[in-house]
């Protein structure tokens, strides 16, 4: 579980736009990884210097990695826009950037190096996946709701099947010649760097972009064709070796361990061994974020490895994914492997006494607010990775141990009757499902902490101004509050110190039932099921409208809740996303209703999230608790979430979301 705090999201700025650059372009790769693995594990074998070499095996390598792994990139960018009609048309039109690649390659075209070998679409499917799926989205919302019943299936197969061609057609002629232009430039820009024995100052970039989650586009979008087109003439690769070198992440944290402070120390030795053995090098970004001048020590680590793996004429026959000691010594080239293992020590052992300078010079300072400084900068690469990260989460577990006896639970957001509703009936079912009585577990919105809670939750773009009104409570940040898993953690957290030696609890006050709602916050009328997909503005527009006519709100209410997604976004997770006001916005609010739109084409609500149900909420007096609550306990449970998924009209929408009250 994490305490941790987190700049309030602003937007625009050329960090935010690397951030989600480097965000998605991993989004798109790691899910791959199997695959990934898996043509390594073809190639460590079956290849001709491979440990086993089986010629007919050895068939299945060059396919694998020119049109399988690029593929399958194109499909994951694609459905990340698009849902799956993204994905397909992403891939078809990848196969142009494939095929017009070869097609470049056969012919020799100018700007194309000589020489310079087949050419493996991962960057451009890295582009070319997302650009088609977000065109045929921007396309599909120019005849939404215009085509004549009965016939949307045929427009909807037509249109994809056309643009498809299309874009293939586009990426064959036009994408294809730049990505080799650029895959020419860079492979020349390799060569020059390993001719005059400089390859070792690409750490300087590497190393940084690592920080922002970058690495995995330059790795597997720029290294990794490059290095395969190494393997066809020398059988290996050094390049495959620049950003997995496990050594680099060691030597920081054994630094961490002997000469840090506070949380960052004592979680260091347990993240040095999920990132060495398990390959997890995120787990070492906070440490360099706490301490940007630990990046000087990363660096010429970073540099270190390269040049003893130069010096020894090392390489790996594929990517080491994910880029744990055990993956590399998998790949390593046979005769490579004292060269190897030389370059990971060397790497470790400088990061490891420049880290341990800087550390040790800056000890005092550091003793002042290790603790803040730490959990500070787990919220920010967690920032930069765009999602929860569970190995980041449990970084700063160390610092969570609770040393007073947990007995008022509070959920906190801006305005206190939306996300905080939700997530507090989720914790407080969850404390009944472990049979742990006497929390209690309440929402209020930010300007109402009073001091008295124990532990208060909130969206990590809050957790500042929560402990700024709640300074002695301990501060727990989620990213989503239907099923963040620092619940659970919560829960332990506190069944562990009733078990152990903890102070007694003292007998917490009942938990205040929600006023009793009556058939007037949620009607009949207040729920459809639309077939398609809007876009986020679109959406709350709906909202808005259905509580205006509610009579529950005024006309001034939509732009309340325009204003708070540009602070902190109302999606909740599984779908959900319940968009409100803000706190400022309590004289636009007449009455207590809830309105509930299901959107079986989804809503892109920003950040990658996708939500199929939008309620929209206005609260006055609590009425509205009851079924929010309840809400937010359906929407926790996947078999429930499936049958509103399922319902066919609104009447039996609403008669589910009713029958959940029981």
């Amino acid at each position: 579980m994490s305490t941790q705090t987190s700049d309030t999201k602003a937007p625009g700025g050329f960090r935010v736009v690397v951030q989600k650059v480097g965000s998605f372009m991993s989004g798109m790769v790691m899910p791959n990884i199997p695959a990934l693995v898996a043509w390594g594990l073809f190639t460590a074998f079956f290849i001709e210097v491979g440990w086993t070499p089986v010629p007919a095996l050895d068939t299945i390598v060059g396919p694998m990695i020119h049109y399988l792994l690029p593929l399958l990139i194109a499909y994951t960018g694609g459905h990340m826009i698009h849902d799956k009609r993204g994905g397909v048309v992403g891939v078809v039109a990848t196969m142009g950037a494939i095929a017009g690649s070869d097609w470049l390659i056969a012919l020799r075209v100018e700007g194309v190096e000589e020489g310079l070998g087949q050419i493996h679409m991962f960057l451009g499917a890295m582009i070319m996946g997302p650009l088609a799926a977000w065109a045929i989205k921007k396309l599909d919302a120019l005849w939404e709701g215009k085509v004549r019943a009965g016939f949307e299936m045929l427009v909807s197969m037509f249109s994809a099947g056309i643009f498809g061609f299309l874009a293939a057609i586009f990426a064959f002629y036009v994408l294809a010649p730049v990505v080799n232009w650029i895959t020419g430039v860079l492979s020349g820009g390799v060569g020059f760097l390993v001719e005059n024995g400089l390859l070792p100052l690409t750490s300087i970039l590497i190393e940084p972009a690592k920080v922002f989650f970058l690495n995995n586009a330059i790795n597997h979008g720029v290294l990794t064709p490059l290095g395969i087109g190494e393997l066809d003439e020398q059988g290996k690769s050094v390049l495959f070796l620049l950003e997995a070198n496990p050594g680099v992440g060691l030597g920081l944290l054994l630094a961490f361990t002997f000469f840090g402070v506070g949380a960052a120390r004592g979680s260091a030795p347990g993240a040095a061994i999920i990132h060495f053995f398990g390959g997890i090098h995120e787990v070492y970004f906070p440490y360099v974020l706490m301490k940007p001048l630990l990046l000087i020590a990363v660096i010429a680590g970073g540099m270190s490895g390269v040049a003893v793996n130069v010096l020894f004429d090392t390489g790996l026959r594929a990517p080491a994914a994910p880029g744990s000691i055990i993956a590399v010594m998998i790949q390593t080239a046979g005769g490579d492997y004292l060269g190897v293992i030389l370059a990971v020590m060397v790497s470790a052992a400088v990061t490891f006494v420049i880290a341990a300078i800087i550390l040790r010079a800056s000890r005092k300072r550091d003793l002042a607010n290790a603790d803040d400084s730490f959990s500070s900068a787990v919220a920010r690469t967690q920032a930069n990775k765009g999602k929860e990260s569970s190995v980041l989460a449990g970084l700063a577990g160390a610092q969570t141990v609770a040393t007073k006896a947990i007995e008022r639970v509070v959920f906190a957001c801006d305005a206190g009757m939306g996300s905080s509703a939700m997530g507090a009936g989720v914790l407080r079912k969850k404390f009944k499902d472990a049979g742990i009585d006497g929390v209690n577990v309440t929402n209020k919105s930010i300007a109402n902490l009073d001091g008295t809670a124990d532990l208060v939750v909130t969206q990590a773009q809050l957790t500042d101004r929560a402990r700024h009104n709640e300074p002695d409570a301990i501060h727990v940040s989620v990213g989503q509050f239907m099923n963040a898993p620092e619940y659970d953690e919560v829960v332990e957290m506190v069944r562990a110190q009733r078990a152990g030696d903890a102070p007694a609890a003292a007998e917490a006050e009942p938990t205040a039932a929600a006023p009793s709602s009556d058939g007037d916050v949620l009607k009949p009328e207040y729920v459809r099921i639309h077939a398609g997909s809007v876009t986020r503005d679109e959406a709350l527009a709906e909202a808005a409208g259905i509580l205006v006519a509610a009579g529950a709100v005024t006309g001034d209410y939509l732009e309340a809740m325009k204003a708070r997604e540009e602070t902190v976004s109302t999606f909740m997770g599984n779908g959900l996303a319940i968009p409100h006001g803000t706190d400022a916005a309590k004289d636009a609010v007449l009455g207590s209703a809830l309105s509930v739109v299901r959107y079986d084409g989804g809503v892109d609500w920003g950040d990658g999230d996708t939500a199929t149900f939008v309620v929209g909420i206005a609260g006055k007096g609590g009425a509205h608790l009851e079924i929010l609550q309840s809400v937010a306990v359906q929407f926790g449970d996947d078999a429930a979430v499936a049958k509103l998924s399922a319902a066919g009209t609104p009447a039996e929408l609403y008669a589910l979301l009713r029958e959940g009250l029981a």
